[in-house]
């Protein structure tokens, strides 16, 4: 979302960060999933107070977050996100909406949470790199988790941060290690997946675990526009309907209790003149 030491309140990060506030202060959204990463490079209690809080804290209120990888948590290197979320930084006692709701959640560990007639997990992609065995673990918790869900009659959504259905760019590929994940998930038909790490913007056809378009398939949103410099693509995989690299700005959606879904990228700066909107029907 903020590059390093930014706090300048005409970058593009700081006009994302007020667009979406305005929508929290005016209670037009129920929800702002913050997809990672938060704070550049290797942010610390002081870097969240100093640079992300002026230009992103108005967000807080409505913030369900993901422990990223390498820039906002590697062990033993930055390890205050979980503080700083849950009001615990000197300085910064605003709380994130699902820290309110949950309390202190620690750097990684998985939660799950509905809104109206959808079930949403967040899983931390950062575990792949730092700890794959935890990672595997995850994947029966994931199982476990979709499986309840599911019986209760709920749509499915994940949240996680390192993206699998992805274009490659100059410094990222797909995460080919999520794949266990991936098979999971399409097992129990989550309709709709998000990401972001690769600084642009993707959305895929609904998309089996082998790369398929099929019409029970996750539509997968790649969506890292949040205000650090943007990347432009390197490949096009076939499963990729929709992409731009030279606009900031963020998703909004809307979710019905039916399981239909529309969406619409607010473009909030940038070069590019980048947009996408559309609606999923409810399954047959």
């Amino acid at each position: 979302m903020n590059g390093v030491r930014n706090f300048d309140a005409d970058s593009p990060s700081a006009l994302n960060g007020a667009a979406i506030t305005r929508l929290v202060q005016t209670n037009q959204i129920d929800a702002f999933l913050g997809l990672g990463d938060f704070q550049y490079a290797v942010p610390h209690c002081a870097d969240y107070l100093k640079y992300w809080t002026p230009l992103w804290g108005g967000t807080k209120p409505k913030l369900y977050w993901v422990s990223a990888p390498n820039h906002d948590w590697r062990p033993g290197r930055n390890e205050d996100l979980d503080n700083f979320m849950n009001g615990q930084c000197p300085g910064a006692p605003a709380k994130a909406a699902i820290n309110q709701q949950r309390g202190f959640i620690g750097n990684g560990d998985p939660y799950s949470k509905d809104f109206g007639n959808w079930h949403f997990v967040f899983l931390s992609s950062a575990f792949w790199q730092y700890d794959p065995e935890h990672a595997e673990a995850l994947t029966t918790w994931l199982d476990d988790n979709l499986t309840a869900a599911q019986a209760a009659g709920k749509y499915l959504a994940v949240v996680y941060h390192e993206p699998y259905f992805t274009s490659d760019t100059a410094v990222h590929g797909r995460a080919d290690d999520h794949k266990p994940w991936i098979d999971v998930m399409y097992k129990h038909r989550v309709r709709l997946t998000l990401s972001g790490s690769q600084h642009n913007y993707e959305r895929s056809c609904p998309v089996n675990n082998e790369d398929q378009c099929v019409s029970d398939g996750m539509t997968a949103f790649q969506v890292s526009t949040g205000g650090v410099t943007l990347r432009p693509f390197t490949s096009s995989p076939s499963f990729i309907v929709k992409r731009f690299d030279q606009t900031h700005g963020f998703l909004r959606m809307t979710l019905k209790d039916d399981g239909s879904f529309s969406w619409n990228f607010v473009r909030t700066s940038g070069s590019g003149k980048g947009t996408d909107a559309g609606t999923r029907p409810a399954p047959e």
